[in-house]
């Protein structure tokens, strides 16, 4: 039955309504966007001026001011698409190490009524005005701690360890949370496949109550492709009692060394010891210990790993 209906129906008809839908909506919208009302609109707020060391009551600044706005609708709309954005200068309200900072109602709807286009008009701002306390904190320099998870791709290694672009931090708050942060730490980086310099910046995650004008921190990661290098290296033995000379076969070992190749020229045989470590409790062989300094080896180990040995008096 509706099927049939359907193929009876006039498509021409469908149209005709469609258009003078779409019409109607079309004026209905121009005539709402030429009439004149109000809206509230919010204003970002932002503050500038105050001394690096001087602290606010929480939540006595406010970051956001809705305005009552009257105004034709196209207007108005603009005000949405492109938000508007105070910025209060702080230091005229200021005055020794503790008060409260008054930005007076006259001030702020001077200051928001030149955010306006000509055609509108102010109605209503909350709040009125701005009132804040405010007080000297204390400051304390503060070492930053990199938290990472870093891997290297096949074949490649880091080169030392990554470099922030600064050591410490100072920042602002009550002496007894001061006293109780030893570090502060970045937020988790992670980053896999590693094979070149990387430089990335990462943010701070300061503790709640204390705040600093630094929010982030570079960081400078170097990786590259890494090679082996073999030396051939004297054993050494400690701890053999006095009056007692050990024998060692071989007397000496090859070491195979982990180097990155921009620095494979800067380590040398010099760089590692071959050490045995005597022990009466051993009677057949003495295990191989490796000793190297040079920061740029990161790994290594030595063929043959343990070597026997004759205990002469």
């Amino acid at each position: 039955m509706f099927p049939r209906q359907l193929k009876q129906m006039r498509w021409t008809d469908v149209f005709t309504f469609t258009f003078f839908v779409v019409l109607a909506a079309a004026i209905w919208f121009g005539h709402a966007m030429q009439s004149v009302r109000n809206a509230i609109v919010p204003v970002l707020v932002s503050y500038t001026g105050a001394p690096s060391n001087i602290g606010f009551a929480e939540d006595g600044l406010p970051d956001t001011i809705q305005i009552e706005v009257r105004d034709a609708g196209q207007r108005l709309g603009s005000y949405f698409r492109e938000p508007l954005h105070l910025t209060i200068d702080l230091h005229p309200y200021i005055h020794g190490d503790r008060g409260t900072v008054r930005i007076p109602a006259d001030a702020l709807r001077n200051s928001l009524n030149n955010l306006l286009q000509g055609t509108s008009r102010l109605i209503t701002a909350v709040p009125e005005e701005i009132t804040c306390p405010y007080y000297t904190e204390q400051e304390k320099n503060i070492p930053i701690r990199l938290t990472s998870r870093l891997t290297t791709a096949t074949e490649y290694q880091l080169v030392d360890k990554p470099t922030l672009s600064r050591k410490t931090i100072k920042v602002y708050g009550a002496a007894s949370k001061l006293d109780a942060i030893d570090s502060i730490p970045t937020a988790l980086l992670t980053l896999d496949n590693l094979v070149d310099t990387t430089n990335v910046r990462v943010a701070l995650l300061l503790p709640k109550g204390v705040r600093s004008i630094v929010d982030s921190v570079d960081v400078r990661i170097i990786a590259e492709r890494y090679t082996e290098k073999k030396v051939t290296v004297p054993l050494r033995v400690e701890g053999v009692p006095d009056g007692y000379h050990v024998r060692l076969f071989p007397r000496e070992v090859e070491v195979s060394l982990r180097v990155g190749l921009s620095h494979f020229s800067q380590v040398t045989q010099h760089d590692v010891r071959a050490v045995c470590r005597y022990s009466a409790d051993r009677t057949d062989k003495l295990d191989v210990e490796l000793r190297y300094t040079n920061p740029y080896i990161t790994s290594a180990w030595a063929y043959p790993a343990a070597v026997e040995f004759i205990l002469e008096q």
